[in-house]
């Protein structure tokens, strides 16, 4: 099986975004405990930067192979299949849930022409409803806690996102990252090919010219390289998942 793609002409998990307005949304409202089940199909989503120190003690880390190098979660070892959620769609407990999935339904929309950010919501029943008791605005059109809440943690991702946009970026150019793949043997005898990332090879980095090395440290980007390391330790983990789940 392959990682699969974390970024298709929508994004990941969203299926009718739209700006949210007090003129058209006045009365709508957010559905309580809607549950992670619209995370339940995908065995990877993408991560930030500065959540990788979290991240590399729940999940392994990859990067994906396009010049962006996004880095990702790895969720699962099976295509549509994650095996952090249960049959009642909640996550596996004390584990870190990544910030892409708690900020599901909201996205901030960019206009390009004027550096924009629009406060969107993925407009589907299961996650929005009319007249519920989490609304987005008052009777009077200002937004409610709720929005204010999601618009600023929505700020925070993105600038975080940017953020990693370059660290990717610096990455791919760096020769660091190589492609892999993994074989692993399921209870049932079945063997399970896992294929379609990238990871930083040790040796090269331990190779790496002193220039691009100093050039990491100087913009705080080694804690993240090693924490991706460390995060292959995880593999395992997905591996005692899987065969939790198939007995």
């Amino acid at each position: 099986m392959t990682v699969q793609n974390a970024a298709p002409a929508l994004p990941l998990f969203y299926k009718k975004p739209e700006a949210l307005e007090s003129s058209q949304h006045r009365t709508l409202s957010l559905r309580k405990n809607f549950g992670l089940n619209f995370a339940r199909d995908v065995n990877a989503v993408p991560i930030t930067m500065i959540e990788m120190p979290q991240i590399c003690h729940f999940y392994p880390i990859a990067f994906s192979p396009d010049a962006s190098a996004t880095p990702v979660a790895i969720l699962g070892l099976r295509d549509n299949e994650n095996l952090f959620i249960n049959a009642k769609g909640e996550w596996l407990e004390q584990s870190y849930i990544p910030s892409y999935i708690r900020r599901y339904p909201f996205i901030f929309a960019e206009n390009s022409q004027n550096d924009q950010l629009t406060l969107c919501l993925d407009m589907v029943s299961e996650v929005m409803e009319d007249r519920g008791e989490q609304r987005f605005f008052n009777d009077d059109g200002t937004p409610t806690a709720l929005a204010n809440n999601a618009l600023e943690f929505c700020k925070s991702y993105h600038a975080a996102a940017q953020q990693t946009a370059e660290f990717g970026r610096a990455l791919d150019a760096s020769g660091l990252l190589v492609l892999r793949s993994a074989e692993i043997m399921a209870p049932n005898g079945r063997k399970i090919n896992f294929s379609g990332f990238r990871i930083i090879d040790e040796e090269k980095l331990a190779n790496l010219d002193d220039a691009t090395f100093l050039e990491f440290r100087k913009n705080g980007w080694l804690p993240f390289i090693y924490a991706h390391l460390f995060s292959g330790m995880q593999w395992q983990k997905l591996t005692y998942l899987l065969e939790k789940k198939l007995k």
